[in-house]
């Protein structure tokens, strides 16, 4: 994990850097990862992909919303998604790293970056967490049609990776199938230093 944390130190591997108390995201900082990716966050990501696309699948027909995030399917490869997504306009890439130092946090938000997204994310935890961080809770917030939003808060190990849901995700009901919609993000850091690093599947405008 520290050699993969270290990759955030060297800027020829980036394309940008945002502040996000410039823009009001929270405070803290990230990284866009540039193309051709890391060969590690390139593995993730196309097996990541592989493993959860037949899910994806599954959640927009349980919805009714085969094409929910944009005039897209998901092809069983990462390469034919991209295509997709290169094809709209999307070209440059969305895997990430953060940093957070004591009193850091994240806003509430969703990833979306153009017509066509994937319903999944995930997020790797790189540092360890009460020897090099305290605090720094992975947050969700579920709003749920007609009732108030309910929050989870989740302990990110080292090494450890979460698969959340992008934009929203079926719920079962008495009449069938509705949507209940997620944002996400990081409670304030008490101490330390924490790095994650986020791998979205669609590229961005």
């Amino acid at each position: 994990m520290r050699r993969l944390r270290s990759l955030y130190q060297n800027a020829d591997l980036f394309r940008s850097r945002i502040d996000m108390a410039r823009y009001r995201f929270g405070r803290g900082e990230y990284q866009y990862f540039a193309y051709p990716l890391p060969e590690v966050v390139e593995t993730l990501r196309r097996e990541l992909y592989r493993r959860l696309v037949s899910t994806a699948i599954e959640w927009m027909k349980a919805l009714g919303l085969h094409q929910a995030c944009g005039p897209q399917d998901y092809p069983p490869t990462l390469d034919d998604f991209l295509k997709n997504c290169h094809a709209a306009g999307q070209h440059r890439p969305t895997p990430l790293m953060l940093r957070y130092a004591a009193g850091d946090f994240n806003c509430l938000h969703q990833d979306l970056y153009g017509d066509i997204c994937f319903p999944f994310q995930v997020v790797v935890g790189l540092s360890q967490a009460d020897k090099e961080f305290t605090g720094g809770e992975l947050l969700l917030v579920e709003q749920q049609p007609r009732a108030q939003s309910i929050g989870h808060g989740i302990r990110m190990e080292q090494g450890e990776g979460v698969v959340i849901t992008t934009r929203y995700r079926p719920a079962k009901g008495s009449r069938g199938y509705y949507r209940t919609n997620f944002r996400h993000g990081v409670s304030p850091l008490l101490s330390g230093e924490r790095y994650t690093l986020g791998i979205i599947f669609h590229d961005a405008t």
